[in-house]
């Protein structure tokens, strides 16, 4: 946009240079024309005089002292005609120049216009790259009568040479305001342009910003047009709404899902203490309600730490990776036991550290877990392995499970999708969901790739600490 404006400018700032110029230009060459015309007219009305006498007594070498005269100083060549169209006298020479010729074309109109009572004209517009000389041919009048013509060559070197400065000048000066139009336009289009380019990346990061429950930094400031600032100021206020609804949201989920827990545990209880209080035919609902509400407990579980998750206004704290991974290596081993199921754990981080949320990493590690584990067989395994490289903690986990359809990678990360082979598996579908927002947070990178042999490999990839 920046581009298309300067150009715009450049185009109107040139068109205008161009239509003042030219006009300018064509003004000063008619003006050199004009005057030089004015003073060989002036020049051809005296000889026109002065040969009136010498022409009807048939003396006209009289004229001739005069005419070497206005020769030899203004370099200008003059030549007198009987009504004949003969030459009666003419100037002595001028250096450089041919004499006059009535065969000339020029001169023989010229002299023609003349001897039929009529007065020569200025011609075409002189310009610098025309060397003709001006020729203007007069009648010599006596009572009424065409006694003969004078004609006038006059060179137009001196004028050509005026106009070629003038035409330098108006040139130069079109170029000196072309370009200081174009250092004007550059800082205005700039300053025009400000706002929108803020608004422009206000806009790409809004949605990342009120979806992980940052500030968007403010837009409407006192730089710009006025109709610009007034619209940033309405885009803080819109991105403010945003933001305020999207935290409400997020409050709600958090409160609900502590609000919750209470009553559903008590409900738990209750229905634990029923057990051998009810026939055989009702116990079968009794211990389907439990378990729902095993299920609803996970799903408040996950809806908090999702809450927790994409809260990104605490602070992130070093993380001590291989403690971690040691720890939830250990405590998901027992489930793993109970599953039939090997857990093999591969570590080779050191005492490296990461920024992250207050037990980010243990929320990582448990959603991962949890999620190969659900999906491995009795017999099979799961490798959790862990390792540094290009200054990036990288932490995988790999199952032997039916995995993922190449289609469904890009939507495992969706909050409660699930695959359609994955229905009869008990969970929430926030595990990968949590994670994506945990790595996102860090500025780090979650990757699914469908390994050779099966399954599913889930790495996520954390900046070391510095």
């Amino acid at each position: 946009m920046r581009a298309r404006l300067l150009g715009m400018v450049w185009f109107l700032v040139a068109l205008l240079v161009f239509g003042l110029g030219v006009p300018l230009a064509l003004s000063v060459a008619s003006a050199e024309q004009q005057d030089l015309f004015l003073d060989r007219l002036t020049a051809l009305n005296r000889f026109s005089s002065l040969a009136q006498q010498p022409l009807t007594d048939d003396q006209p070498e009289l004229l001739r002292g005069k005419l070497d005269r206005y020769a030899e100083v203004y370099g200008v060549s003059v030549l007198v005609v009987n009504p004949e169209q003969e030459p009666a006298v003419d100037s002595r020479p001028v250096p450089g120049r041919p004499a006059i010729s009535t065969a000339d074309p020029v001169v023989a109109t010229a002299l023609q216009a003349a001897l039929a009572g009529r007065r020569g004209s200025p011609g075409s517009l002189l310009t610098p790259w025309d060397g003709d000389p001006l020729v203007l041919a007069g009648p010599v009048l006596a009572d009424g009568e065409v006694r003969g013509a004078v004609v006038i060559v006059s060179p137009t070197d001196a004028s050509r040479e005026s106009i070629a400065l003038w035409w330098l000048a108006i040139g130069a000066g079109g170029l000196l305001a072309f370009g200081l139009a174009l250092s004007l336009a550059v800082p205005v289009v700039q300053w025009i342009l400000r706002p929108v380019r803020r608004l422009d990346e206000a806009t790409g990061d809004l949605v990342s910003a009120v979806v992980s429950g940052r500030d968007v930094d403010p837009v409407g400031d006192a730089h710009g047009p006025p109709e610009l600032r007034k619209l940033g100021r309405s885009f803080d206020r819109m991105a403010a709404s945003v933001g305020d609804a999207l935290a409400a949201q997020r409050a709600f989920v958090a409160d609900a899902s502590h609000q919750l827990r209470n009553p559903l545990t008590a409900l738990k209880l209750r229905l634990v203490n029923l057990e051998g209080h009810v026939d055989d035919a009702a116990d079968v609902h009794r211990t389907a309600a439990v378990a729902e509400s095993d299920r609803l407990n996970r799903i408040l579980d996950e809806l908090l730490a999702m809450a927790r998750a994409e809260n990104t206004r605490g602070d992130l704290v070093p993380v001590d990776v291989d403690a971690v991974v040691a720890e939830r290596a250990a405590d998901w081993r027992v489930v793993a036991d109970a599953r039939r199921t090997t857990l093999e754990v591969d570590t080779s981080v050191g005492p490296t550290r990461v920024l992250m949320p207050p037990r980010g990493v243990d929320a990582i590690l448990d959603a991962l877990l949890d999620n190969a584990l659900k999906f491995t067989g009795p017999g099979s395994a799961v490798e959790l392995s862990a390792s540094v490289d290009d200054d990036r903690v990288r932490l995988t986990v790999r199952d032997h499970g039916p995995g993922l359809r190449e289609e469904e990678l890009v939507r495992a990360t969706d909050r409660f999708w699930r695959g359609n082979s994955h229905q009869n598996v008990p969970g929430s579908g926030l595990g990968l969901a949590i994670v994506s927002k945990l790595v996102e947070r860090v500025d780090g990178e979650l990757t699914l790739v469908l390994p050779d042999g099966g399954g599913l490999a889930v790495t996520v990839e954390i900046p070391v600490a510095d």
